[in-house]
């Protein structure tokens, strides 16, 4: 009788250890406005760090449903898996020690004096940016004192920018960047996204008003698609976000294809957050 097929284990997927895992709690993340964990996580002989983030931990927002934040995090990681520019690290919603949250990969960020680890926010005393730097906007520094605040002219930023404005983001801040190794770039913290109205924060306006890529163009297509009714992105969606959110979504998406450019700041919000890191 011949032996049996060898069937070799199925490969653990980063998205499979974080919602299967085993989570273990390691310390708090005080420096986060919200309750943050640093977890370990651990499936089938593969484990990794993580953040948890248990909705029971999220401090209510005017502008924002409560317990909302969390399902908001995991639409922004599906609308960047979706653009095929995977900015956001893998995020899950999941039940946890504390209840159910959200759990994202941990990024280690590069050192600065690693390639990928380079500045990518700077505060200049010059009127102007230099070569490959683009202007943000006068900042105080003190004692009566401004710089001008300039982000990298980096197509890795670029593509955040356009990411924030499809999913709205209120709070870009310098901090929320991860340079990491291979010359990747994460973007974390999105809790504050998917609001119907204009709430686009961001120190990332150096781009603003300049036209889109033509690889952007390309993506919002293609995003454009798989967001329309019954598409498998708005399907996903509709677990994790309002139907007028999900519209209001499509919208924006529909705008910049239009008009083709980087959005302006509107006016009617604050357009840097605060503080800015």
């Amino acid at each position: 009788m011949p032996a049996p097929e060898r069937i070799p284990p199925r490969s653990v997927t980063e998205v499979d250890l974080l919602a299967r895992g085993e989570l273990t709690v390691r310390g708090r993340i005080r420096e986060a406005s919200n309750g943050v964990l640093y977890c370990s996580v651990a499936y089938e002989g593969r484990e990794a760090g993580c953040v948890y983030k248990p909705v029971a931990g999220e401090r209510p927002l005017w502008d924002f449903p409560d317990g909302t934040l969390a399902r908001r995090e995991v639409a922004a990681y599906e609308v960047s898996e979706a653009t095929g520019w995977s900015l956001v690290p893998p995020t899950v919603l999941r039940d946890g020690p504390y209840g159910e949250g959200m759990c994202q990969l941990w990024i280690d960020p590069e050192p600065e004096d690693a390639p990928a680890g380079a500045p990518l926010l700077a505060l200049i005393e010059e009127e102007e940016p230099g070569e490959g730097w683009k202007a943000v906007g006068r900042a105080e520094v003190g004692e009566g004192r401004t710089a001008l605040l300039v982000h990298a002219d980096d197509e890795r930023l670029r593509r955040l920018a356009v990411l924030d404005a499809v999913i709205n983001n209120g709070d870009r801040k310098g901090g929320h960047l991860l340079p990491a190794s291979g010359g990747r770039l994460y973007a974390i913290d999105h809790g504050v996204t998917f609001n119907v109205d204009d709430k686009l924060r961001t120190l990332l306006w150096g781009w603003a008003g300049e036209p889109l890529t033509e690889e952007a163009r390309a993506m919002l297509d293609g995003l454009a698609e798989v967001l329309a009714p019954g598409g498998p992105l708005a399907t996903r969606l509709a677990e994790l976000i309002t139907p007028a959110e999900t519209d209001a979504l499509r919208a924006r998406v529909g705008e910049l294809r239009h008009t083709g450019l980087h959005p302006r700041p509107s006016g009617e919000w604050p357009p840097i957050p605060w503080p800015p890191v």
